[in-house]
């Protein structure tokens, strides 16, 4: 649990494989904080936490029995915290996985029989994201024409890269996972490996997959104008966003892109219970936060990282004081 001055903390169970232990403090520290400021840049009354199990890279796949038992042990771990961490699913994780963690503690959202699942949530967030992104970057937010390099075609991705489709983007995209390939020929898209598409010669790169990808050694191979997506930590370091506009690339804060399924989970909670229509007309502001962001970056002669981060601290001191 990173915070939770403006609510309990929320965020999602990640089961990853991780070479250790410190590896994996390391990851659900940052990933915590991030949801921190995703909460708080987006007005919700929520903290930010997450968690992980670790996956050890001599076992990467659990057996059942195993798998459902380190479920039940997270489970444990959720009502020890007695409500102030809230968990949903998250990367190696499912609806399934939540019913599963739900037999042994309350405090679980995304399930079925509330928003469900958030990833077209966060993928509907990241395309008005994008859009928005583009208004700034080209000065128009219609994608006809427009190149998009979408790295990473998981459950957020995929439907990001058929969102971009459908609003008339060309695409190149990329993944891990061969079996995407049947996607990109469905969509008409270029597919490459992760490194050219990040490099491409395109308007905007997307990043949907794990984070890091923005670092030293490929920030200056970068040949777009914009970077909108919806992985978490994209940036290596903080520091990178100064290198990022000083080469004239507007990137779009990560933790801002991708929060259309904590806002869609965050209907759930609220005392009305779910409604779909409220879920899109909040995860559909995501846009014009973003505005505001870019507006201050502008007027402050700063990053939009660094107006982010300003904006997300405003909203939590309020919340302490």
């Amino acid at each position: 649990m990173h915070s939770t001055a403006r609510g309990p903390a929320l965020g999602g169970c990640r089961m990853w494989t991780y070479d250790d232990s410190r590896a994996a403090m390391r990851d659900v520290l940052r990933l915590s904080r991030a949801m921190t400021f995703k909460a708080a840049v987006a007005g919700l009354p929520l903290g930010g936490g997450k968690g992980v199990i670790m996956l050890r890279p001599d076992e990467p796949v659990l057996s059942p029995e195993r798998h459902e038992a380190a479920l039940l042990d997270f489970g444990d771990t959720v009502e020890a915290l007695g409500g102030d961490y809230l968990t949903a699913e998250d990367v190696g994780t499912s609806e399934e996985a939540m019913d599963v963690i739900a037999t042994r503690t309350q405090h679980v959202t995304g399930l079925a029989s509330g928003s469900g699942d958030p990833s077209p949530w966060t993928a509907l967030g990241c395309e008005v994201s994008l859009r928005t992104t583009c208004e700034y970057a080209f000065g128009t937010s219609d994608l006809s024409g427009r190149t998009v390099a979408v790295i990473g075609l998981g459950s957020v991705g995929g439907r990001l890269a058929e969102l971009l489709h459908e609003g008339g983007a060309q695409l190149i995209v990329a993944d891990v996972d061969q079996g995407k390939r049947e996607l990109a020929e469905r969509l008409g898209a270029t597919w490459t490996d992760p490194h050219s598409a990040l490099t491409a010669e395109v308007d905007v790169v997307a990043p949907c997959a794990l984070g890091g990808v923005l670092n030293d050694d490929t920030v200056p191979a970068l040949r777009c104008k914009a970077i909108a997506g919806a992985a978490n930590n994209q940036l290596a370091s903080d520091e990178l966003d100064q290198a990022l506009a000083e080469r004239g690339i507007l990137w779009a804060p990560d933790f801002v892109c991708n929060a259309g399924g904590l806002i869609n989970i965050a209907v759930e909670l609220e005392p009305g219970g779910y409604d779909t229509a409220s879920a899109d007309t909040n995860v559909r502001a995501v846009g014009d936060t973003l505005r505001q962001i870019f507006d201050s970056a502008t007027a402050s002669n700063t990053t939009p990282l660094q107006a982010a981060l300003q904006l997300g601290r405003e909203r939590l001191t309020a919340a302490g004081a």
